[in-house]
């Protein structure tokens, strides 16, 4: 896979363990009062069954690692030169594409006449068969 893929794929992931992250936040945080005016929040009733203060710090280490692998996979970016060396390096490779195209066409013609001149044969050897199958009356 290539390192732009491996960015995207990244990416993806980092949005997806923040949108967990917030979402089982969300979800699983104890009710704060916002203001002495408001009425004391219910009790969360399933607080025995969730570790409130570790999975914060899990989810938190997990999108700190996940930012630090795509942080690796930027470094990994092939950045040398600057913008004129990368575009001498996409004409050069522009260049080697259009010849090994012509190669690949000339390769392609060829085997094309070949089997072309195959087909002939055959269908001239069939119709010789054919021909001499017949016994004139």
């Amino acid at each position: 896979m290539d390192i732009i893929s491996q960015l995207q794929e990244q990416a993806n992931s980092i949005a997806l363990i923040a949108l967990n992250t917030f979402g089982t936040l969300q979800r699983d945080a104890p009710p704060v009062r916002l203001s002495p005016n408001y009425p004391e929040p219910p009790a969360n009733p399933s607080e025995e069954t969730i570790n409130i203060t570790e999975q914060p710090k899990t989810m938190s280490a997990a999108l700190v690692q996940a930012a630090k692998k795509f942080d690796a996979l930027i470094a990994a970016l092939p950045l040398e030169g600057g913008e004129e060396a990368q575009l001498k390096r996409i004409a050069e490779l522009q260049a080697e594409n259009e010849l090994v195209g012509l190669e690949l066409q000339k390769q392609l013609e060829a085997a094309a006449e070949q089997e072309l001149k195959l087909v002939q044969a055959l269908f001239s050897q069939a119709s010789d068969n054919c021909l001499n199958l017949k016994k004139p009356d």
